[in-house]
């Protein structure tokens, strides 16, 4: 398989992906009954839920949400709560949350299942919260105030990130997807320069780093250095990077979406209450466009 910064498009070449998805809330209602419903209990039971999935969307992207399964795994082993004891830091909670061996060994049953149904036809992204977005996560399942978290505790969550993305670090993975929370006021680039040990692994192993923004903030262009793509609704941030334009609002309505420029693919996140048969549709018109 071509590393898939190889199919992203760039200023000099159109590349192989144009429409990227997120799909997990939709698929998940539409096959499993429930946005909320777990498909995460063992490998057998996620590929099968999987192969529908891929079957009906037929993406450019398959996509594995690392951090559905963590929160899936650590409800299955009594919670956060219970494993923090008198430890309330935000960092300890993040750690606490991604070290259980259980659940990393959930992952790589998971993660070898989905390589061996896709046989190369599809890269595979692990996709993730952020190291920040994840620190604020973790901090709020024990109790925490988004106001505990400051630049190196953002740090010390990458080097926890990237501690577990190391353990499948064995599997011919795609990349890597780190995702911003939506309408997080205190994220700035300084925190993002801090996501490097989650970048240096990645590079080490060759894997394409995206990253996925919402806020509208100022961005000093170094902090997106390392990462071959950036997902976001506006470009301005993205000189170093492939452009996955986000276009989820207009998706979501059914309104006209406008032609890629050089250098960009569409970016989708599906709302999971839209109809299957709007959904098709709308796909099967943003890869008419995108030829």
């Amino acid at each position: 398989m071509k590393a898939l910064a190889e199919l992203l498009p760039r200023s000099d070449s159109a590349g192989a992906v144009r429409v990227w998805l997120k799909s997990s809330a939709y698929t998940r209602r539409l096959l499993l009954g429930s946005e909320s419903a777990d498909p995460w209990g063992n490998a057998a039971t996620y590929l099968a839920y999987f192969v529908q999935a891929h079957g009906l969307l037929r993406p450019d992207v398959a996509v594995l949400e690392v951090g559905e399964l963590m929160d899936a795994w650590c409800e299955r082993e009594g919670g956060l709560m219970a494993r923090m004891g008198a430890r309330r830091r935000p960092a300890a909670a993040l750690r606490k949350l991604l070290e259980s061996d259980k659940s990393r060994e959930a992952l790589s049953e998971i993660v070898t299942a989905v390589l061996s149904h896709l046989r190369g036809q599809t890269p595979l992204v692990l996709s993730m919260p952020s190291p920040r977005a994840w620190l604020l996560h973790a901090n709020r399942m024990v109790g925490g105030s988004d106001h505990d978290v400051d630049a190196d505790m953002v740090e010390d969550a990458a080097m926890y990130v990237a501690d577990l993305v190391r353990s499948v670090s064995a599997f011919s993975v795609a990349g890597l997807l780190l995702e911003e929370q939506n309408g997080d006021p205190g994220l700035t680039s300084e925190h993002v320069e801090r996501y490097r040990s989650v970048l240096n692994v990645a590079a080490h192993y060759r894997w394409t780093a995206t990253l996925r923004v919402h806020s509208n903030i100022t961005w000093n262009s170094d902090a997106f250095k390392g990462f071959d793509a950036v997902l976001a609704e506006t470009g301005d941030c993205c000189a170093h990077a492939s452009w996955g334009r986000d276009d989820s609002a207009a998706f979501a309505i059914g309104a006209a979406v406008a032609p890629l420029c050089q250098g960009q693919f569409h970016f989708i996140e599906i709302d999971p209450q839209q109809r299957p048969e709007s959904v098709l549709e709308q796909l099967s018109l943003l890869r008419g466009k995108s030829q």
